[in-house]
């Protein structure tokens, strides 16, 4: 009993710190929130190992709610700018594979690592993996973390200095929920796939598993609306747990050299976003405030609610990030898994 009040405290820690980030209004907050309440009650001696159960249950609600943003009308919309996503795929594959080698050559990170710091967005979903495969979840995070802040607190202004920004826009609310049956087929699903993957060696299979039956399932049609905010909030916050559980022996030579590192990541990164957005700009007809946006190493839900308050195009937007977000969380698993059958990363 005792044990059971100490996780639960622990847990309304983390939430207190995700609700306190939300109302500063500060970006991926129920994450980043929670993470950082966790650390501080670690670093007071307080916290407890999360159970496994609970961290896979953190891993399937967020692989079910990645997937259910992939509706038929999100497929047909791809067909409307076949050369604009080609040239997305290609922008990933350069914009990592710069900033990796900026951090394996000049960082001296092992590859894996760099991988997953260079991957851009899909922030909860690349520090689910690097906790799954123990790499360095500490300096992934300062190194992703830092490219999300940066790019919200400067992208803005970006845009409108290009002149394609517009006043503040109301954003529409009111998204329709998926009902109980479609959520337990998922979440079923989910579970089920996930430790048939687990039993490949696959990372985060729980993660992956619930995401490819939430993306066929939506996709298809067969289920519809997303997962309760309320359950998606406390999927983030549980993530935000786990991963602040590697945090608590970082030193602060470690924060020093990572933000060098991530400082030149970044730089390179939005070097080639940039080369990238202009070039699909012109290809589909749209303007570069859109293409900027749309080829940012941004996390999907920020960057389609900043097309939405700059009066760009949602949709376009929208489903850049979506690919990319999909494809992450699909390919780089099995990249991790690879590079680390080669060069195994110590256990902690």
């Amino acid at each position: 009993m005792r044990l059971f009040l100490a996780h639960l405290v622990q847990i309304l820690i983390a939430g207190l710190g995700g609700l306190t980030l939300d109302a500063l209004g500060v970006p991926a907050a129920w994450l980043s929130g929670s993470a950082l309440a966790t650390m501080a009650w670690g670093w007071a001696g307080r916290a407890k190992p999360m159970p496994r159960p609970l961290v896979d249950a953190a891993m399937l609600v967020s692989g079910a709610s990645m997937g259910a943003a992939v509706t038929p009308a999100a497929i047909a919309a791809v067909g409307r700018y076949p050369s604009s996503l080609i040239l997305l795929v290609i922008a990933v594959l350069a914009i990592s594979g710069a900033s990796a080698l900026w951090l394996t050559r000049v960082s001296g990170w092992r590859k894996d690592d760099a991988v997953l710091a260079s991957v851009p967005g899909a922030l909860s979903t690349v520090l689910a993996i690097a906790v799954d495969r123990n790499a360095s979840v500490a300096s992934i995070a300062i190194v992703q973390n830092l490219r999300l802040f940066v790019l919200i607190a400067l992208l803005p202004s970006a845009v409108v200095f290009s002149g394609g920004g517009a006043a503040n826009v109301l954003i529409g609310q009111g998204l329709p929920v998926q009902t109980v049956g479609g959520m337990a087929f998922i979440f079923l699903g989910g579970l089920l796939l996930g430790l048939i993957l687990a039993r490949l060696n696959v990372a985060a299979p729980i993660l992956l598993g619930a995401m490819l039956v939430s993306t066929v399932s939506h996709g298809s049609g067969w289920v519809a609306g997303v997962i309760p905010p309320v359950i998606t909030t406390i999927g983030l916050v549980l993530i935000g747990m786990f991963i602040a559980e590697r945090f608590r022996d970082v030193r602060r030579s470690t924060i020093r050299t990572t933000l060098v590192a991530a400082l030149g990541s970044f730089a390179i990164g939005m070097v080639v976003a940039t080369a990238f957005a202009c070039l699909a700009a012109w290809v589909a007809g749209v303007s570069f405030a859109n293409g900027l946006v749309a080829f940012a190493p941004g996390g999907l839900e920020a960057m389609t609610i900043l097309a939405l308050v700059l009066g760009l195009d949602p949709l376009y937007v929208g489903i850049h990030h979506l690919v990319r977000f999909l494809g992450i969380g699909l390919v780089v698993p099995f990249v991790v898994a690879w590079l680390q059958r080669s060069d195994p990363p110590e256990t902690t």
